[in-house]
């Protein structure tokens, strides 16, 4: 039987730096075993590009209907048999997904009880669990700062009451969940540079992970 790429998760608050680090550490990954794909929660699926419009405020829906269009939209990611991650680790490709389930834990709660959207994740979770999930740590001041000076637009999340709430959902998810899915806390105050050497050092330490030097 042939080993499987490993699935590698980065999840946070707004302007946390997910975005940047998970492309960097793709690009190191890539380089060290040239089997790498990069991958994002919505997804650009037709079910994403709906998300993505009510995120964006062209489409007005409900929080319930939202977190179920993530839902689907995650299991078409993990499933689909053209872009599904698992054909992908199946094929020993090492898979770096920028959001997984532990958004839905932050981002739907409340309306909807944390409980409930981990019962509905479940199977999510018992199709693919993370090798190792990265959250990547920020004070809720920090994440308005960072959003302040980097965006125009602020889609329907990112609000500092949206964003406090988040961040703490977070927490309680990782101390539910968080041993299940391997979960690492890394301190994203510090340098670019510094979050990924961080970051780069977890990896190395996943079970036969294999580097071309």
């Amino acid at each position: 039987m042939s080993k499987r790429g490993k699935f590698i998760v980065f999840e946070g608050i707004d302007g946390s730096g997910k975005s940047t680090i998970s492309k960097l550490l793709f690009e190191k990954l890539n380089e060290h075993t040239g089997n790498v794909y990069k991958t994002f929660e919505p997804t650009d699926s037709p079910i994403g590009s709906v998300i993505r419009n009510i995120l964006n405020r062209r489409i007005v829906s409900d929080d319930k209907t939202i977190a179920a269009l993530f839902l689907a939209d995650r299991l078409d990611h993990i499933q689909n048999k053209q872009t599904g991650i698992l054909q992908f680790l199946e094929k020993e490709t090492h898979v770096v997904c920028d959001r997984y389930y532990y958004s839905s834990y932050a981002y739907h709660v409340p309306p909807l009880a944390m409980d409930w959207v981990i019962d509905a994740n479940k199977i999510c979770a018992e199709l693919l669990r993370p090798d190792i999930v990265f959250f990547l740590d920020i004070s809720v001041e920090v994440s308005m700062e960072r959003l302040n000076k980097s965006r125009a637009f602020k889609d329907i999340f990112e609000t500092k009451e949206k964003i406090s709430r988040v961040r703490s959902n977070y927490m309680e998810a990782i101390e539910k969940e968080g041993e299940k899915d391997n979960v690492v806390i890394i301190d994203a105050t510090q340098s670019v540079e510094k979050v990924l050497e961080d970051v780069w050092q977890q990896v190395l330490q996943l079970n036969d992970l294999r580097l071309n030097g």
